[in-house]
């Protein structure tokens, strides 16, 4: 069976929110935000949405764009 992640089933602190959003803004993919925050990937995206926050990734180029 899995190891549960160090965080699992705890509530979130301020720090963690802070952390999460410092992640968010340095365009961190959520597999590595769940790694640093001792949560699942799923526990991301789900503080993400009830924060507001959006974890598309802003440094990509639009589809069918070619140089």
């Amino acid at each position: 069976m899995a190891k549960s992640p160090a965080n699992h089933g705890r509530e979130w602190t301020r720090d963690a929110e802070r952390q999460m959003k410092q992640l968010v803004k340095e365009n961190t993919p959520t597999r590595v935000m769940a790694l640093k925050l001792g949560r699942t990937p799923a526990a991301i995206y789900n503080k993400a949405q009830e924060l507001g926050i959006s974890l598309k990734p802003t440094n990509q180029r639009p589809r069918g764009k070619r140089r």
